[in-house]
């Protein structure tokens, strides 16, 4: 498998790597969140305490009941 950092042949210590420094280069861009998932903004994606206050009702979260 080519290394998909600088596209060498990749080595078992470091796979899908062909070295230490390529892996930390992959990091770094991850890191720097140069690489991106595609999906909704999270801007537009309702918060966990929207969604608590939903639940008010219960159901199976009982965090509302608790001392």
């Amino acid at each position: 498998m080519a290394c998909p950092i600088c596209s060498k042949d990749g080595v078992p210590a470091y796979r899908p790597f062909c070295s230490k420094r390529c892996a930390d280069i992959d990091l770094a861009r991850w890191l720097r969140g140069d690489y991106v998932i595609p999906g909704q903004p999270l801007d537009d994606v309702a918060s966990d305490r929207d969604m608590d206050e939903k639940n008010l009702g219960g159901g199976l979260d009982s965090r509302g009941t608790r001392p």
